[in-house]
């Protein structure tokens, strides 16, 4: 019997005129074919992906990129995949990932969600990122964020045993909201069992919003939850 086939909803994210600039636009033109994965291309082989056996760090919602690049940089020995629907910020990453010749880096533009179900194996990632999330700051708008229960029992198979799950946030009410779902989240733990927070790890750069913020006097909060089984 074959199986029932569900139809699911197809994410596309078109290149607009207008959306970015004419750097970012040939970008695309030039290094996607060497650096973008398609989410239609289906399950992966991390170790096929990047010619090599290499522990795999994978970001969700990277933004314009900066951090992600610099780790890329600075951790050479680790393979980085990037999830962002913003065409600019794709854009840019690849293009300056390209013209630096990092071969350790690969990006989606998709649904962070579908990629995971559809392209990431289980037992793959060893550090998943997820930093800065858009807080959704007025009540009504919380269910609208990234972080909730079901979202972390949808990542945990994809995070080997023992994989670390960091968060970071510069809003206090979504870190502890943060905190709250990952404190009752089966399969995950804590070192930091004191506050639940952990201090930044070298590997995280500071980026220039998160600067600016340290003048202002605003709090930045990281989350490192290791998983169990």
């Amino acid at each position: 019997m074959k199986p029932e086939f569900k139809p699911k909803a197809i994410r596309s994210f078109v290149i607009r005129a207008g959306r970015i600039t004419v750097g970012q636009k040939n970008a695309f033109d030039t290094w996607w074919p060497s650096l973008g994965l398609s989410l239609f291309k289906g399950r992966i082989d991390p170790e096929a992906v990047f010619g090599r056996k290499a522990p795999l760090v994978l970001e969700i919602g990277f933004g314009m990129g900066d951090s992600l690049l610099e780790m890329a940089r600075n951790e050479p020995d680790k393979n980085f995949i990037g999830i962002e629907v913003h065409p600019p910020g794709v854009g840019r990453l690849i293009n300056v990932a390209g013209q630096e010749g990092l071969t350790n880096l690969r990006v989606y533009m998709a649904d962070a969600m579908d990629v995971l179900e559809d392209c990431i194996p289980d037992n793959s990632i060893d550090r998943l990122q997820l930093y800065f999330p858009d807080p959704w700051h007025k009540k009504k708008h919380h269910k609208r964020r990234i972080l909730q229960s079901a979202f972390v029992q949808k990542l945990r198979p994809k995070i080997v045993d023992g994989g670390v799950f960091h968060m970071a946030t510069d809003w206090q009410a979504y870190a502890e909201h943060m905190l709250d779902v990952m404190s009752t989240a089966p399969g995950f733990t804590t070192e930091y069992k004191e506050t639940g927070y952990a201090p930044r790890p070298d590997y995280r750069p500071i980026t220039k919003f998160e600067k600016r913020g340290e003048r202002l006097g605003h709090g930045v909060w990281d989350l490192l939850f290791n998983k169990t089984a």
